[in-house]
């Protein structure tokens, strides 16, 4: 199924499955348009409002009934189509805000939050939402319902959310003038011990936010 097909007149517009490949085409068509970087003052609040959008059509996938595919096996797509180049350029543009703390899963009690990336997010969920569309741009809807809706569980709903938290997190802070602690050595690469997680949760943020969006560059 092309592009052109994916919008074709012959679909009934207020079908689900037409509706939550819309929502997923847009999101990937805008945090690519993003990533560019041509405007970085803005990035913030309009990644946090198609991560938003995104989470709707997740929420809508998570409450809809088991979707079972037509397949018993899942047909073989080739090559994942590479996402390095998306997640360099997010990680290049939210440079300064990129790192953030997290709890992978709140019903598991005194478990440490954990560092994670912003653009490493943003890359993994296009990652699951482009592997879905390929099913659904080769007409195979059944199938690209059901990996959309499993994937929600699985990991893209996870992690969407966490980076929303994220990223309103940020904008609170901006809007609320409510300057953050400055990151002090705090990486995803690191393995770090309880102690030093529960002493840096928190401080994943630059101490000022210049500009419309507080992002700058670090001194």
């Amino acid at each position: 199924m092309s592009d052109a097909t994916l919008h074709a007149t012959t679909q009934d517009p207020d079908s689900f499955a037409v509706q939550i490949a819309d929502q997923v085409e847009s999101f990937i068509v805008a945090v690519t348009e993003v990533a560019k970087g041509d405007e970085p003052d803005s990035a913030v609040p309009f990644l946090l409002l198609e991560v938003s959008q995104l989470l709707l059509a997740g929420g809508r996938l998570g409450a809809h009934e088991d979707i079972v595919p037509d397949e018993r096996y899942e047909p073989d797509l080739g090559p994942e189509a590479d996402v390095d180049e998306l997640r360099e350029r997010f990680a290049r543009l939210l440079e300064p805000i990129d790192v953030y703390s997290e709890v992978f899963d709140p019903y598991e009690p005194r478990k440490a939050p954990v560092p994670c990336r912003i653009s490493d997010d943003l890359a993994d969920v296009v990652t699951d939402l482009r592997h879905g569309l390929a099913h659904y741009r080769a007409g195979r809807t059944t199938e690209a319902l059901w990996w959309w809706q499993f994937s929600y569980f699985s990991n893209w709903g996870s992690t969407a959310s966490a980076a929303l938290r994220a990223l309103q997190s940020l904008v609170a802070h901006v809007r609320l003038n409510q300057p953050l602690e400055a990151l002090d050595g705090l990486d995803t690469d690191e393995d770090l011990t309880e102690d030093a997680l529960e002493e840096e949760a928190g401080r994943v943020m630059i101490e000022e936010l210049a500009g419309p969006l507080g992002l700058r560059d670090l001194k």
